[in-house]
């Protein structure tokens, strides 16, 4: 059952990222572009995701051990330290992002929409990926 589900929150979210536009990196580029033809819209999407999780985002961090409604523990992160390896890997995330217009998730919807170019995207987040294991053991 929990497979089903993932599967159809999966789908509404990809459907999400293409209607809304964040699986487009032309738009996602002209939202970063807030020193030359800036599009804002996308704000108004980030804010209605932020919106949407708040409320299940801080029952989860006010509960001792949280859980999903399958029972499944969550694991949330520990840490609430600024250092090095966060300023280091979301610097290289929003580089990434800002050159390509694409992070993760909508990557995966651009391969449905025939984009194959994004492989070379996939294959380098699964680079990153893959050496940030063998450099932390994570």
């Amino acid at each position: 059952m929990k497979n089903i589900f993932a599967f159809l929150f999966g789908g509404l979210f990809s459907i999400g990222l293409m209607l809304s536009g964040m699986s487009n990196p032309e738009k996602v580029l002209g939202f970063l572009d807030v020193a030359g033809q800036w599009d804002p819209s996308l704000a108004f999407v980030m804010m209605g995701a932020i919106l949407i999780a708040f409320i299940p985002f801080q029952l989860a961090v006010r509960r001792n051990r949280p859980k999903t409604v399958f029972g499944d523990a969550i694991d949330l992160p520990q840490a609430t330290q600024i250092d090095s390896k966060l300023i280091l890997g979301t610097a290289i995330f929003g580089i990434g992002w800002g050159l390509t217009g694409v992070c993760p998730a909508p990557a995966f919807t651009l391969i449905g929409l025939g984009y194959t170019q994004i492989l070379y995207f996939i294959v380098a987040m699964f680079i990153g990926v893959f050496a940030h294991k063998k450099i932390t053991g994570h």
